[in-house]
């Protein structure tokens, strides 16, 4: 992976790093991450995986880029959860601060073996923005004081390049967990004392329960699917966040699949019509 470059030339090499090695177009970028999140406007997330995945979502307009774990690992022939790696994401998240001029979040799933060198690493490459998840490999759920030490870890690795990264505090409770919505809000104040600037809880939907989170510790974020609840019932819970998770990798798959099955059984082409046009799409890759 090239290393970053400052605004003044200089590479940056290891270690920890001064005012200068971010860039300060990096910097503004992350303040202007941090502002999308609002009460009744929620930032909207379409997850991208590669360099075409992210240009066709900001081609759409969106004004900032998060990646999905699940849909880098089925790029990279991985399955979801077998440990890409910071190596691996950064290098992921460098192809895409190059190819858009938007604000990246980079999901570090649960920082693999060294959450700070992990942030460490997806920062330098060019992300203002990391969520970092509390369950362990196996599927158990770190304690809310163990999870708090790696936020911290992660906060302290952000604020020594001085980039101002906005850390989403994923709680899987709802998705491995206990289901409860007192152990989220009990990890939500633990992983703001920690440093986290929002919780992200994968699998709750439920409007009055988010509504009641949303007036606890932290900013909440959501990842939702089809038929969950609409934007606009999210902002009026109090969300400040909402994002599709793998959720587009998986219906890009399911194309490929469904558009296979079409050519190989029916000798027709037809699951490929709403196609992104070529030109469209190579001329935003130029």
């Amino acid at each position: 992976m090239n290393p970053i470059v400052s605004e003044s030339g200089q590479t940056a090499a290891g270690g920890a790093s001064r005012m200068g090695f971010m860039s300060n177009e990096q910097i503004r970028q992350a303040k202007a991450f941090a502002e999308m999140h609002r009460r009744g406007d929620p930032l909207l997330l379409a997850n991208a995986w590669d360099v075409g995945s992210a240009v066709a979502v900001v081609e759409a307009g969106a004004p900032a880029i998060a990646t999905t774990s699940a849909g880098m690992a089925w790029s990279l022939g991985f399955p979801d959860g077998a440990d890409l790696g910071a190596e691996r994401v950064a290098a992921v998240v460098e192809r895409l601060t190059r190819a858009v001029g938007v604000p990246v979040s980079a999901d570090i799933e649960a920082g693999y073996d060294d959450v700070a060198a992990t942030v460490t690493a997806v920062v330098r490459a060019g992300a203002v923005g990391v969520n970092l998840e509390d369950r362990q490999a196996g599927g158990v759920l770190y304690s809310p004081a163990v999870q708090a030490e790696r936020l911290a870890a992660a906060r302290a690795a952000a604020d020594g390049l001085e980039v101002p990264v906005w850390i989403n505090a994923r709680t899987d409770v709802f998705l491995g967990g206990s289901g409860s919505l007192a152990e989220v809000l009990e990890r939500a104040a633990a992983y703001r004392e920690a440093g986290a600037d929002s919780v992200f809880v994968p699998g709750l939907v439920d409007l009055d329960a988010l509504a009641r989170l949303a007036d606890g510790p932290l900013p909440v974020a959501v990842m939702t699917w089809a038929g969950a609840p609409a934007v606009k019932e999210l902002a009026a819970a109090g969300v400040v966040r909402v994002s599709l998770g793998s959720a587009i990798a998986q219906a890009a798959y399911g194309l490929a699949a469904r558009a296979a099955t079409e050519l190989l059984t029916h000798g027709t082409y037809d699951a490929t019509a709403d196609a992104l046009p070529y030109d469209r799409l190579n001329r935003a890759l130029s």
